[in-house]
């Protein structure tokens, strides 16, 4: 019953009340039933985000009072006794939950229809997962952007060009109108947004290049002339829009794989001569066409043998020596058609390298022949002289030159701690004295057994020697032999003083047996390969060690030249090699005050394990002593100069006799 009723009821009961009363008589009224209720509106399905609430309603008439039971699922909810209802802060579990109401008065109930409740997941922010990407074009061509981001739809995208907003770009990508020269740089980005945010995209370039431009060769292949069996190579230099393509052609036929700027024939032949070789540059606009280089082939140079001596050998010692040849079309052949070979030695045909150790002492002639792959040939004789072998007291002699030193500065005294300590465990000799003054003169001493000049000026170049010396005889007993030179500046460097390298001080640059042989010239090397040579077990027979004018106490402290040989020597002095065979001689060129004798009295230190420990000797030694002893030691028995009637400084050893 709705208000108005009750009202008019309640009106009607009370006028009748008063006709009763006035008439005497009680007459009774009858109450209208009880009506059972009913819904006149049905509770409605909600939609809300994880975290917020629900509310649902339910509208009911019916004979009051009415009572309410909201259910979920079908299961009463504890406190839900009202019209409406509303739910606790929701999560995502509660998607798709169905909620109904019972409505009950005293005649009955009525239940609702389900109303179904939708959690939507929590609103995201747009974040860009793929950066719009910097575009290159060519004027007249369009450029397209593009983003990827992710969060709650719907996003949302406003593109801007250079901070500014582009009217209608409000896509994920964007594509940019023809483009011209002024668009050149411009930067492009992204605004994308949603409900909770927005984020903004990096910026990306746009490179707006001129328009393409045909090829144009502006260096034209030149033509070539070589010899038979080399190559030629062709070349061509052209501008126009990248990426530009080459195809060369020989006679006008393609070549297979001819396809960069140049174009390097194979090993060229005699029917090559004539051949004409063009090229076709082209690129996206078009193609040109170079004009053609004439490729002319000449006959080789007459083939001949260039080796005109092979260096002598020595029984027992191995040998290698290759012949070279020129001219003709190589590959060469190498053959001994008639003489003999000294035996143990064998001649490798396709080197030219003959090789083994000789087993017999005595001259040996052969002819030698080189073929080349046309069969033209050449020959020549050649002699090969083996020595009788030698026995050698050392498998490694070793000398350090010092500069300007008196014999009484150093022995004793606290300036050359090291040297003096070596003095103590090796040998010294007491009287040595240098041959001459200056320096120069007391190293042609210790390499020629003669003062061949004193002019400290003279380099290898205006003073080659020619007479004989420690490298010939070295060579000659197949003995090997370095130089190694503190501040050399190259490997083979013959030529004057440099910084702190004096070339007076290394006599083996003097020698024409050096400067003369591509082959003995490399053994001047600078003073670091020493301590690499000394680890891997290659030190020479010989080492002639030079340092430089600080390092041997010419400009520097004697204390600094102690300090160079603690550091650089000790080493040498300590290794396996040197312990097994190994003689060490430090020697200086003369006195700085002392005249006695020529050059002064100097300090000459041996040092071996087959030195005697402790020995000092009061024989009278100048350098051609040192020379002897240093090719003695080795078994060579020819000494130059005044080297052969010198005394042998054999006293210094334990059961050694020196030649």
């Amino acid at each position: 019953m709705n208000r108005l009723g009750v009202v008019l009821f309640l009106l009607l009961l009370a006028v009748g009340m008063v006709i009763a009363g006035c008439a005497g008589t009680a007459t009774a009224i009858k109450n209208p039933p009880p009506v059972a209720p009913s819904i006149t509106a049905q509770p409605a399905s909600q939609t809300v985000t994880v975290g917020q609430t629900a509310s649902f309603m339910v509208v009911a008439t019916g004979t009051a009072p009415l009572s309410y039971q909201w259910q979920k699922n079908g299961t009463a909810i504890s406190g839900a006794t009202s019209a409406s209802y509303t739910t606790p802060a929701t999560t995502s579990a509660d998607n798709a939950a169905r909620f109904l109401v019972v409505v009950s008065n005293s005649v009955g109930s009525v239940t609702s229809t389900a109303a179904t409740l939708t959690v939507n997941a929590a609103a995201v922010a747009p974040s860009i997962t793929t950066q719009p990407a910097s575009q290159t074009v060519t004027v007249g061509q369009t450029a397209t952007f593009a983003v990827v981001a992710t969060g709650t739809a719907p996003l949302s995208y406003q593109w801007q060009k250079n901070g500014t907003a582009i009217s209608g770009a409000t896509s994920a990508s964007y594509t940019t109108p023809a483009t011209t020269s002024a668009d050149n740089a411009a930067r492009f980005l992204v605004v994308v947004s949603n409900s909770v945010g927005s984020v903004t995209s990096t910026a990306a370039t746009l490179t707006v290049n001129a328009a393409a431009v045909a090829p144009s060769i502006t260096t034209q292949p030149a033509s070539q002339t070589v010899t038979v069996g080399q190559t030629a190579t062709f070349a061509v230099v052209a501008t126009g829009t990248a990426p530009l393509s080459y195809q060369w052609q020989k006679n006008g036929t393609a070549i297979s794989g001819a396809t960069s700027a140049s174009y390097t024939t194979p090993a060229t032949t005699s029917a090559d001569s004539g051949a004409q070789f063009l090229v076709v540059v082209s690129n996206s606009v078009g193609s040109v066409t170079s004009t053609a280089a004439t490729l002319t082939v000449n006959a080789p140079p007459a083939l001949q043998i260039t080796t005109t001596s092979l260096p002598a050998g020595q029984v027992h010692t191995a040998y290698s020596a290759t012949l070279q040849a020129t001219g003709g079309t190589p590959p060469y052949t190498w053959s001994q058609p008639s003489g003999q070979l000294a035996p143990g030695l064998t001649l490798a045909a396709s080197s030219g390298t003959l090789s083994g150790t000789p087993t017999t002492a005595g001259q040996f002639t052969a002819t030698i022949q080189v073929q080349d792959s046309v069969a033209a040939t050449a020959s020549s004789a050649f002699t090969i002289t083996v020595n009788t072998a030698s026995t050698a007291a050392f498998g490694h002699i070793i000398i350090v030159v010092e500069e300007n030193t008196d014999y009484a500065s150093v022995i004793g005294t606290t300036a050359m701690p090291y040297l003096n300590g070596l003095v103590s465990q090796y040998g010294l000799a007491t009287q040595y004295y240098a041959n001459t003054h200056p320096s120069i003169g007391n190293y042609m001493a210790l390499s020629t057994g003669q003062v061949l000049t004193n002019d400290d000026s003279q380099t290898p170049t205006s003073f080659p020697v020619f007479v004989d010396n420690i490298v010939r005889e070295l060579v000659a007993a197949g003995k090997t032999w370095k130089a190694y030179v503190e501040d050399l500046p190259s490997v083979g460097y013959t030529g004057g003083n440099t910084g702190n390298y004096a070339v007076r001080h290394n006599p083996l640059a003097y020698m024409t047996d050096v400067q003369n042989s591509s082959t003995q010239v490399q053994n001047l090397v600078p003073f670091t390969q020493f301590a690499s040579d000394l680890a891997s077990g290659n030190l020479p027979d010989f080492s002639f060690i030079v340092p430089n004018l600080c390092d041997d106490a010419h400009n520097c402290s004697i204390t600094t030249a102690d300090t160079w040989l603690q550091a650089n020597i000790d080493p040498l002095i300590k290794s396996a090699l040197f312990q097994k065979d190994g003689l060490l001689i430090i020697t200086t060129d003369e006195s700085e005050a002392d005249n006695t004798n020529g050059g002064g009295r100097v300090v000459t230190v041996l040092v071996s394990p087959f030195a005697k420990a402790g020995y000092q000797s009061t024989t009278l030694y100048q350098h051609q002593s040192t020379l002897r002893l240093m090719l003695g030691g080795l078994g060579v028995t020819v000494f130059p100069g005044a080297a052969a009637s010198a005394p042998t400084m054999s006293e210094f050893f334990n059961n050694i006799t020196l030649p």
